[in-house]
């Protein structure tokens, strides 16, 4: 056995003690999160289990494994005696992760959890019989997570298999255009049992361009799915649809040109010209040196294939396959490939990169209905912008889902909410159904408010004289009323995001962090920064923007620590305590959680933007981020870093500014 596993579990028998059997009563998760945490060699438990408390104190509280902070403080001083090398502390660290303080777990749709059983305080210690029992329920649910994951798993690579390949379809000119309007109708979904849409019914009208939205787990990419795989009735079968959901293979084929296949039918007629063209010089070549016969047959055979030659160079010139070469360079140039980039073998690329090639040949092959699933993911500001014109300009039809605010408000005409296992259609942007639904739910509650007066009334004046003869009739008349009037349905709204930073304990003096003359460049390579000159302070707001690879995030990194310049100072104040979130950060997983788990918890949609642009707002230290979400940076800073050339320089302007300089550009 490991060290590692017998420290996991050692820390997990320490966990299940201390708590005592009020352990039994939370989530597995949960205490398996707790333990993970707790378990890290390198975590500092602090005086009397201080550093404990801030870590998973709340955590305890909010998941009923305590009643009050008190026993929290109580039970971190236990756990940091018998987990904590008996109390000593080890090294603070410069960066600290996000998990604890952020709150990411509000609001998110899961099951309601188990009402609490009661609670069996200073109870006796566990018996090694109760703790084999603990530690059976724990496997046993550790096996079952694990066997719902490779179901799903299963099922994703199913439905992935039976994905029909997309291409671009160029039709012979005497179809017309075989696809308009779309009408799925009473047509329900339903995943492992769940279901997640009930009796839906829309209508995609050609050429409107729709925003799917929808809070995260409510089945969002699962329609889209089950639309790419015809899966819903009122789909037609000639009407090709085309999902950007997985990155390109990476292999030796050249960014490019896997973007030119995709047009199967100019690949097979280019590779049968080059044939043919070559089988024509052969057969001219034994003319000029053979017999009489031969003369003859090959004049024969000259003729078949000039005619097919003429074939191939009409359907080429029709398709218009001598144009498609630069028509594929100009969508991966706007998804910023550089020429070069495009001559680079899609293996060579990183993931993110290769889903650009997968989304510029979705582009390329223009399919009847394009669904795509976060499209800016993967982009930077450039290209995004790029993107949003040239869907703008789209002449079919689309569903994207996105939780960028302003991208949805520029390129989509129809918003589908999916909520409550419906699905409804508003028209207009993504603010116009925003104010569309405010207002029809302030409706829908005053209708219900005034149904229960009313009702209410009916009812006491039915108690009042139910026994009364003279009233008899009059009581009769309003039970009939009563039961005309019928049953509304309150206003159920999703819970709330919510997003707490804490209170910076210590205010040091300006700046917390300085840079004077520093530069920076890998060992080896040239320098990315040269000679920076900044400071930063509680009460700065910033964001840095510019294209992807121009060293963004290699800045952030020399200013939490984690590089340092190769000339020049950089300093920090002994107070500044600096926390870190990247969507790539990897040292706040939770471990004991599936992969799928954690992306449905972690990735925000639209509501949880706001939640967090709310908790930076009322965050009272500094706040530094890299993104290229609109709405997220107009509502939570006041000043922008453009990073290029080695420098970052303040901009003098707001996002839309900076957007109409990159447009102009």
């Amino acid at each position: 056995m490991s060290a590692a596993t017998k420290a996991e579990e050692n820390a997990g028998a320490i966990v299940y003690e201390v708590l005592g059997r009020r352990a039994l009563d939370v989530d597995t998760t949960i205490i398996d999160y707790i333990i993970n945490v707790l378990k890290d060699e390198s975590f500092d438990f602090g005086d009397k289990g201080e550093g404990a408390y801030q870590a998973v104190g709340d955590l305890l509280v909010d998941s009923g494994c305590v009643d009050d902070e008190p026993e929290a403080r109580l039970v971190c001083g236990k756990l940091s005696e018998k987990i904590g090398s008996h109390g000593q502390t080890g090294k603070k660290e410069i960066v600290r992760s996000l998990t604890t303080p952020v709150r990411m777990y509000d609001g998110l749709c899961q099951e309601e959890p188990p009402p609490k059983k009661a609670e069996i305080e200073d109870g006796p210690p566990m018996s090694e019989r109760d703790r084999a029992k603990l530690e059976r329920r724990r496997r046993k649910d550790e096996r079952q997570r694990e066997l719902a994951y490779e179901s799903h798993l299963e099922e994703m690579k199913a439905s992935l298999a039976g994905m029909p390949v997309a291409h671009v379809h160029h039709g012979n000119g005497d179809e017309g255009s075989t696809v308009k309007d779309i009408h799925m109708t009473n047509f329900n979904i339903s995943v492992g049992g769940r279901e997640l849409i009930k009796d839906g019914s829309i209508t995609l009208s050609h050429g409107r361009h729709y925003g799917l939205i929808g809070r995260n787990g409510t089945g969002k990419t699962t329609l889209l799915r089950h639309m790419a795989l015809h899966a819903i009735d009122g789909i037609p079968k000639n009407c090709q649809i085309l999902h950007v959901e997985q990155e390109v293979v990476g292999d030796n084929t050249i960014a490019l040109q896997c973007v030119l296949n995709s047009d199967v039918e100019r690949t097979q007629l280019l590779e049968e010209e080059a044939r043919l063209v070559a089988q024509q010089r052969d057969v001219d070549k034994d003319v000029a040196t053979g017999t009489g016969d031969l003369k003859l047959n090959g004049a024969t055979e000259d003729k078949d294939t000039s005619e097919r030659l003429q074939q191939i160079y009409k359907r080429l010139e029709y398709i218009d396959a001598y144009s498609a070469e630069s028509r594929a360079a100009s969508i991966l140039a706007g998804l910023s490939f550089t020429p070069d980039m495009q001559q680079k073998p899609t293996k060579a690329f990183s993931g993110g990169w290769r889903m650009r090639i997968a989304l510029a040949r979705a582009l390329f092959i223009e399919p009847d209905l394009l669904l795509l699933d976060e499209p800016t993911n993967h982009l930077d500001l450039h290209a995004v912008l790029w993107l949003e014109s040239y869907l703008l300009k789209w002449p079919k039809t689309f569903i994207v889902v996105s939780h960028a605010r302003e991208f949805l408000n520029t390129v989509v005409t129809d918003i589908l909410h999916l909520h409550g296992q419906k699905l409804i259609s508003y028209k207009g942007d993504y603010d116009t159904f925003e104010r569309t639904r405010d207002e029809q739910l302030r409706n829908q509650q005053k209708a219900f408010e005034s149904n229960e007066r009313t009702k209410a009334h009916m009812q006491a004046f039915i108690d009042k004289f139910r026994y009364n003869a003279k009233r008899a009739s009059l009581v009769q008349s309003r039970i009939k009323a009563l039961d005309r009037i019928g049953h509304m349905d309150a206003v159920v709204n999703d819970p709330d995001y919510k997003f707490e930073f804490p209170t910076p304990e210590d205010r040091p003096s300006a700046p917390i962090i300085s840079f004077s003359d520093a530069s920076f460049g890998y060992p080896g390579g040239p320098l990315l920064f040269k000679n920076l000159n900044f400071g930063i302070d509680l009460d700065s707001r910033l964001s840095m923007v510019g294209p992807n690879g121009i060293g963004k995030s290699t800045l952030l990194k020399l200013i939490s620590g984690e590089l340092q310049p190769s000339s020049g100072t950089v300093f920090r104040s002994a107070k500044v305590r600096m926390a870190v979130f990247s969507q790539h950060h990897v040292d706040g997983l939770d471990l004991s959680s599936n992969p799928l788990l954690y992306m449905m918890r972690c990735f925000p949609d639209l509501d949880a933007v706001e939640a967090l642009i709310q908790g930076l707002i009322l965050f009272q230290g500094g706040v530094l981020m890299v993104s290229h979400d609109e709405h997220l940076i107009s509502g939570s800073v006041d000043q922008l870093w453009v990073v290029s050339q080695g420098r970052a320089t303040p901009f003098n302007g707001t996002f839309q500014d900076y957007k109409r300089t990159l447009k102009s550009a």
